[in-house]
C-alpha cells in the first residue's frame, strides 16, 4: 500500500513539472538596482521580464508622492510574474487582465526582448494603456509586446497609478512637495518608467536614443502628455497616439488651483478633515470612500512642474519634443446615442440637439453633419458624437504638431468593421472587450465603423490573444498591414516599408493632408473633412 502511495505521488510531482513547463529557461539582466531573472522561451526567442519594479512602492507616507528611486536589493529578484494591477474599480468591465491582483503597490513594468548574448542598439516602444486614467494594467494580452519583440524591438508596457491613487490634487499635498504642486502622480509614474528605460534598456538590447513611446485612449492622452513635458520630452525619439490626446474636450488640463479646489470638495463630502488622516486610511477604506463619491477620477493639472501650460500652448511655442508622430482615430469612436443622450434618434431629435448644443451655429453643423436620410443621420451622428468624444482632441495634437515641428507627421483613420462576436450572450464593451449582453437588453443597432478601443489588438499583432472575436482572413491581413506601420515608424520614424501602400506624412502648409484609412483595402486619401475638425476648433477657442 505504501509502495503504490509513493508511486502516486511521484507521478502527480512529474506531471506537475511537465504542467509548468514553458518550454522556457531562466535568464537574468543586471539592471541598476540588483539582478533580475526572467524567462527565456526556446520556441519564440523571446526574453520576458515581468512584474519588473521602477519605483518604490507608493503606499503609507509615499501616497500622494511623485514615486521614489528604488533601493538596491541584494541577490536575484524574480519577475516572471505580472505585478499587481493598479487599484481600480470595475469602471470596464470588458478589460481583461493577466496581472497578479490589485494593489498600491503597483509600479512595475514588463518587458519583451529578441536580443542574443551580444545585442545592441535595438529600437524601443514603450506603451501606456488605456482607461480613461481610472482603470487598466500593462499586463492586458491586446498590450502583450511578444508580436511587436518578434519585429526587432525591445517592448515595455509599464503600470502607472489611476484615479484617487493617481491623480488627488490637494492644498496640503501641495504644500509639502519640493515643488509646491500636487496631482499628477499618474504621469509622473509613466515619466518614472521612462526614466528606468534610459537607465536599463541597453541591458536587454535596447537602444535609449531610439525610444518610441505610445497608447491609446488615455494612453495615447499620457503620450501627448509626456510629448509635451518638460521632463519628458528629451527622453523620447518618437510617439504615436491611438485616439485621444490631453486638450479640450477630453481630459484636458485644468489649473492646480481647480484641481485642489476638487480634492478639497472631495474630502469634505468624505468627511475626512486632513491628508494626514487620509494617509491613515487602509487601502479599503480609501477604495470605499472614492467608490461611494462615483467620481470618474480626478484631472490632470498644470502643476508648473510636469507641466507648466497647456498642451496648445507649448506646441505653439514649440517647446515639445520634436520628434516624429504618428497618430489617429477610429471611424466610429462612439454610437450615435452619445451624442443623443437617451433621445431616440430621430431627424426632429437630432435638429433639437444640434440647437441645443451649437444655438449660434446650428446652419454650419448641419452641413457638416448633414441628415438628409436616415442612413446619413445615423453616419453624421455618430461622426458628431467621436469629434466631440476624441477625434477631435487627436486632431488638434496632430495639427499643433504638424504646424509647429519639422518632424514628419503621419495620420491614419482605422476603418475595419470588427467580426462578429463568438457568443451571442455577449456585447462589445466601451474598452475594447466584452460584456454579458444579458437578456433584457436592446439589440445594439449594426455597426457603421470602427469603435473606440478596437484597434489596439490589431495594430500589436495580437488578434490570436484576443478570443471573443470570429476573427478572418481579412482581419489577420489588416493586423498585418496596420502593425507592419507602426514596427516600421519604430524603428525608423518612418511607418513606409516593403510591400505596403504609400503613407506620406503630412505637412503643415497641406490644406487637405493626407490620412492613411486602414481597411481591408488600405490606402491614402486628401482628408475630406478636416472641415469639421476646423469649425469645433472655432468652437472651443471660443470658450477660452
Amino acid at each position: 500500500m505504501r509502495i503504490s502511495y509513493l508511486i502516486l505521488l511521484a507521478f502527480m510531482a512529474t506531471t506537475a513539472t511537465f504542467a509548468q513547463n514553458t518550454n522556457a529557461f531562466p535568464v537574468q539582466v543586471k539592471v541598476e538596482n540588483g539582478i533580475i531573472e526572467g524567462n527565456y522561451n526556446t520556441h519564440t526567442g523571446i526574453q520576458t521580464y515581468f512584474g519588473v519594479p521602477f519605483a518604490k512602492p507608493p503606499v503609507g507616507e509615499l501616497r500622494w508622492r511623485a514615486p521614489q528611486p528604488l533601493v538596491d536589493w541584494s541577490g536575484v529578484k524574480e519577475t516572471k510574474e505580472f505585478g499587481p494591477r493598479p487599484m481600480q474599480t470595475m469602471v470596464f468591465g470588458d478589460m481583461n487582465s493577466r496581472s497578479n491582483g490589485v494593489s498600491e503597490d503597483c509600479l512595475y513594468l514588463n518587458v519583451w526582448t529578441p536580443a542574443k548574448r551580444d545585442t545592441k542598439g535595438l529600437p524601443v516602444l514603450v506603451y501606456f494603456y488605456g482607461g480613461g486614467n481610472v482603470a487598466g494594467d500593462s499586463s492586458e494580452p491586446r498590450y502583450d509586446g511578444e508580436s511587436m519583440a518578434k519585429k526587432g524591438m525591445v517592448v515595455v508596457t509599464t503600470n502607472y497609478r489611476l484615479n484617487i491613487f493617481g491623480y488627488l490634487a490637494h492644498p496640503e499635498l501641495s504644500a509639502e512637495a519640493s515643488y509646491k504642486a500636487s496631482g499628477n502622480y499618474g504621469a509622473l509614474d509613466q515619466n518614472m518608467a521612462l526614466q528606468w528605460v534610459q537607465k536599463n534598456i541597453a541591458a536587454f538590447g535596447g537602444d535609449p536614443n531610439k525610444v518610441t513611446i505610445a497608447g491609446e485612449s488615455a494612453g495615447s492622452i499620457g503620450t501627448s502628455l509626456q510629448m509635451a513635458s518638460p521632463m519628458s520630452k528629451d527622453l523620447i525619439a518618437g510617439a504615436i497616439g491611438e485616439s485621444g490626446a490631453a486638450i479640450n474636450p477630453t481630459m484636458a488640463p485644468v489649473s492646480l488651483k481647480e484641481g485642489e479646489q476638487m480634492g478639497v470638495d472631495f474630502m469634505e463630502k468624505a468627511g475626512i478633515p486632513s491628508i494626514a488622516e487620509l494617509r491613515k486610511m487602509s487601502t479599503r477604506e480609501i477604495y470605499e470612500v472614492y467608490n461611494a463619491s462615483q467620481r470618474f477620477g480626478f484631472p490632470v493639472v498644470l502643476d508648473g512642474y510636469f507641466l507648466p501650460k497647456s498642451l496648445p500652448e507649448i506646441f505653439e511655442a514649440k517647446e515639445q519634443a520634436q520628434v516624429p508622430l504618428l497618430l489617429g482615430w477610429n471611424s466610429a469612436e462612439i454610437p450615435a446615442m452619445g451624442l443623443m443622450q437617451g433621445m431616440p434618434l430621430t431627424a426632429e431629435n437630432y435638429e433639437a440637439k444640434i440647437k441645443e448644443l451649437y444655438p449660434d451655429d446650428s446652419k454650419k453643423v448641419f452641413e457638416l453633419y448633414p441628415y438628409g436620410s436616415e442612413k446619413e443621420l445615423l453616419y453624421s451622428a455618430t461622426e458628431l458624437a467621436s469629434d466631440r468624444f476624441i477625434s477631435y482632441s487627436t486632431w488638434k495634437w496632430f495639427d499643433l504638431h504638424r504646424k509647429n515641428s519639422d518632424q514628419p507627421v503621419y495620420r491614419y483613420l482605422y476603418a475595419k468593421l470588427r467580426p462578429p462576436l463568438k457568443d451571442a450572450t455577449l456585447a462589445s464593451g466601451l474598452a475594447g472587450g466584452t460584456v454579458e449582453r444579458g437578456e433584457d437588453a436592446p439589440q445594439m443597432p449594426p455597426a457603421v465603423g470602427a469603435p473606440h478601443a478596437c484597434e489596439i489588438e490589431y495594430a500589436m499583432g495580437n488578434l490570436h490573444l484576443v478570443h471573443d472575436y470570429a476573427w478572418t482572413k481579412e482581419d489577420y491581413q489588416v493586423s498585418k498591414t496596420m502593425q507592419e506601420y507602426f514596427a516600421n515608424f519604430i524603428k525608423y520614424g518612418n511607418p513606409n516599408g516593403k510591400d505596403l501602400p504609400d503613407w506620406p506624412n503630412a505637412e503643415g502648409k497641406d490644406k487637405t493632408p493626407p490620412v492613411m484609412v486602414l481597411d481591408v483595402e488600405s490606402k491614402t486619401i486628401d482628408s475630406d473633412n478636416d472641415d469639421r475638425y476646423l469649425f469645433l476648433d472655432s468652437q472651443y477657442l471660443k470658450k477660452k
